[in-house]
């Protein structure tokens, strides 16, 4: 998997040594097994092109999964993936940031809800703040994202959470902590991905079961990407205002964001927990903040 780490402070761009990340001082992608670790079914995770790109595999016997070595605290991160193509109903391919903390948990997740051949792949988004979730939407991609890869990115500073498909942002949560919102800032995160089998609610509610007969299913990585602050690392990291993403330019979408977010909320949102009366006859206050 090709991977870049990069941090950038007073706009100036500097690779972090072989002992932090795994990159060389010439800035090399660095191999999978450099920065990540197999979490679940060693077995069902193969690296490709030297280890620059891997490969998960679901079948009957196991899903499987990976994490960074290292938690980060704010930043970006960004991984090409090419999900399972034809009849993946009942599948889930995952890649989220989590705190892996049990009672207090940070998490922001993209899940990718496998289908019936033929119709729309759908990309449910979550967010978890000081331990509280079911925060659900989902948006049915424009796209066939098992025919080609297409880069999935988490952005999160001190401003707001953006979730961007390719160039498009897809969803955007404020800070609103003035307000009473709880915000993920306290706990650094880990990135991880998993493939496994959720045919209980991830096509139709769980109406649409698994095929096995069209095991095994596979999804592909490569290109990952993170900056941000690694933890443990350098104490004032993480609230140095210095650090790109938390320039004038990430604070807020610019315009032409502006207008793509607009455009996916008025013709691809298919769920959203705001707009679901029957689970929140109040509306969630982070809902009425705006982007």
């Amino acid at each position: 998997m090709a991977m870049s780490y990069q941090i950038r402070n007073s706009g100036v761009f500097f690779f972090l040594c072989v002992l932090l990340f795994g990159v060389s001082a010439l800035g090399r992608p660095a191999t999978f097994l450099q920065d990540f670790h197999v979490t679940w079914s060693d077995s069902h995770i193969k690296q490709l092109d030297q280890g620059r790109a891997i490969q998960l595999r679901l079948d009957q016997s196991s899903g499987c999964g990976f994490a960074s070595k290292v938690k980060y605290m704010f930043g970006r991160v960004s991984m090409k993936i090419k999900l399972v193509p034809g009849d993946s109903a009942g599948t889930v391919t995952a890649f989220y940031l989590n705190s892996d903390t049990n009672y207090v948990r940070d998490e922001l997740d993209f899940e990718f809800l496998g289908n019936r051949t033929g119709q729309p792949y759908t990309v449910q988004t979550n967010i978890y703040a000081h331990g509280k979730g079911d925060r659900e939407q989902r948006v049915n991609l424009w796209f066939d994202p098992a025919a080609d890869f297409h880069t999935y990115s988490i952005l999160w500073n001190h401003h707001h959470i953006v979730f961007y498909v390719d160039d498009f942002p897809i969803r955007v949560y404020k800070n609103n902590e003035a307000r009473g919102i709880p915000y993920p800032k306290m706990q650094a995160m880990g990135v991880y991905s998993t493939l496994w089998e959720a045919d209980n609610w991830a096509t139709r509610g769980g109406l649409e079961k698994i095929d096995w007969s069209k095991a095994p299913f596979y999804a592909y990585y490569k290109d990952f990407n993170i900056e941000g602050c690694a933890v443990p690392g350098p104490a004032n990291c993480a609230s140095n205002p210095s650090n790109w993403w938390e320039g004038a330019a990430y604070q807020a979408l610019n315009s032409i964001e502006a207008r793509r977010y607009r455009w996916v909320r008025l013709n691809h949102v298919i769920y959203d927990y705001c707009k679901d009366k029957s689970r929140f006859p109040v509306t969630p206050p982070e809902c009425l903040a705006g982007i």
